[in-house]
């Protein structure tokens, strides 16, 4: 199962972003997935407090928009949002320490949660543009906007002009 970042909702949702047509993509291909694809209530939180905050300014999206794009999500027939579990505190300790000389504190911690969460629900992968996730590296991350070797290219990336 793969789990969904929240710059990834974000992206997805914002029709101004840069990252639109290849976060909309992405979210294609997850909902596309036989074995689902999984969606972090912190993310989920998240999502609607950043489309809706001041860094839009007067473009920010309306609150009943941005909670309709994230019913539509959880909807899906294949997505299944993720919580804490009983091991929760145990899993978040342990990522917090063997952090150790990477300095998990502060807003970092928040990662720590939805990698925790991700953890402790089997995730076999997170999507997320966000490299922070590298302090945690029992959580196999990947950033589904930059294409990978064996995928091709979406149109943005191809070469032009030979």
């Amino acid at each position: 199962m793969i789990a969904v970042d929240t710059n990834l909702l974000v992206h997805a949702h914002r029709a101004d972003s840069p990252s639109h047509a290849p976060a909309v993509a992405a979210m294609q291909r997850l909902a596309g997935l036989a074995g689902g694809w999984a969606l972090p209530w912190p993310c989920a939180h998240e999502f609607v407090a950043v489309v809706t905050g001041r860094a839009y300014g007067a473009a920010r999206s309306p609150t009943a928009a941005a909670l309709d794009a994230l019913d539509a999500w959880l909807a899906h027939p294949r997505c299944r949002p993720l919580a804490e579990t009983a091991r929760h505190a145990a899993v978040l300790r342990g990522l917090l320490e063997r952090a150790g000389a990477a300095g998990v504190a502060g807003p970092a911690v928040h990662d720590a949660r939805i990698a925790a969460i991700c953890l402790e629900h089997g995730v076999a992968e997170l999507w997320t543009s966000d490299r922070d996730f590298a302090r945690f590296p029992d959580l196999r991350v990947r950033d589904p906007l930059i294409p990978a070797l064996h995928e091709p290219p979406p149109a943005a990336y191809a070469v032009t002009g030979r």
